[in-house]
C-alpha cells in the first residue's frame, strides 16, 4: 500500500469522542480524526505508507475498536480498510447510513466472543479404544506395515478425532447459545472442527467466559475449546457500505 486515502478504523453515532491519547496504525502513530454526514460518521486517518499487517499494527487497530466501545456502539472495520478518499467515504456513509444505524443501534453494549473446538490431541487412546475402524486400521498396520497403511491409519485417526471434537464442540455450543444475543458461524480454519462468534452483552461478559471456559474442562478429553474475547463485534456487522482496500499481510 502506497499511502494514498483515507484508512478506516469504524463507523460510529453521531457526537462520539475520540478516545484521549489514542492513536491510529503507522510509524509514528497516525492522527485520527471524525468525519460524518447525517447521523453517522467514520474513524479515520491518513493511510500510512507501506501499511502491512504487523503486530503493532493490529493491536493499534483492535485497541482503539475496543475504546471506541467504551462511549457507545462501533461498527468495526477489518484491518486493512481504505477509502480513497474523503469524498468517496462520505459519499458511502451517506448511501449506507439506514443500515448502519440499524447495525450500530443492534451492537450497542455487547461484545463478541469466538469460540473455537479443535481436535483434542492427547486423547488418541480414547479414539483407538472406541472406535471399531480405527483399530482395525491399526492392526492392519501392525500385521502389513507399510507407508499405505500408515497413511489410511492417518487419515482415519484425524477423521474420528475431527468427529469427536465437532460433536463435544457442539455440545459446548449449544450450551452457550443461551447467554448471547445472536449466533453467527465463522469461517472454515484449518485444524479447527468449528468456529464459532456469539455477540455477548458487554456486562455478561467475563460470566459468558466462565461458562466456556467450565463447559470446555469438562470435555477436555474430546475437544480443545480456545476462548477469544471480548472482540470488536465483527461477525456482526456485514460488508454492506465497507471500502474493500486492505493492507498486505507480514510477519514482524
Amino acid at each position: 500500500m502506497d499511502g494514498d486515502g483515507l484508512y478506516v478504523y469504524a463507523v460510529v453515532g453521531e457526537g462520539i469522542e475520540l478516545p484521549a491519547g489514542a492513536g491510529g496504525v503507522g510509524d509514528p502513530p497516525a492522527v485520527l480524526r471524525v468525519i460524518g454526514t447525517g447521523r453517522i460518521a467514520a474513524v479515520v486517518s491518513d493511510a500510512p505508507a507501506r501499511l502491512r499487517a504487523r503486530r503493532r499494527d493490529l493491536l493499534a487497530h483492535q485497541d482503539l475498536l475496543m475504546d471506541l466501545a467504551d462511549s457507545g456502539p462501533v461498527l468495526p472495520m477489518r484491518f486493512g480498510m481504505v477509502a480513497p478518499d474523503e469524498d468517496a467515504l462520505l459519499a458511502q456513509l451517506a448511501l449506507a447510513e439506514t443500515s448502519h444505524l440499524a447495525t450500530l443501534k443492534n451492537l450497542d453494549g455487547h461484545v463478541e466472543v469466538n469460540v473455537k473446538a479443535l481436535p483434542a490431541q492427547d486423547s488418541l487412546a480414547d479414539v483407538v479404544a472406541e472406535d471399531a475402524a480405527v483399530r482395525r486400521l491399526r492392526d492392519a498396520a501392525r500385521r502389513r506395515p507399510g507407508y499405505e497403511a500408515s497413511v489410511r491409519l492417518g487419515e482415519a485417526v484425524a477423521s474420528a478425532l475431527a468427529r469427536r471434537a465437532a460433536e463435544a464442540g457442539k455440545a459446548v455450543l449449544r450450551e452457550l447459545a443461551p447467554l448471547a444475543r445472536a449466533v453467527a458461524a465463522g469461517p472454515d480454519v484449518q485444524g479447527c472442527a468449528l468456529n464459532t462468534s456469539f455477540l455477548v452483552p458487554r456486562g455478561h461478559s467475563e460470566r459468558f467466559r466462565t461458562t466456556a471456559e467450565r463447559l470446555a474442562g469438562a470435555r477436555r478429553s474430546h475437544v480443545d475449546i480456545r476462548i477469544a474475547g471480548p472482540l470488536p463485534c465483527y461477525s456482526f456487522v456485514g460488508d454492506s457500505g465497507a471500502p474493500h482496500r486492505r493492507a498486505a499481510m507480514t510477519g514482524g
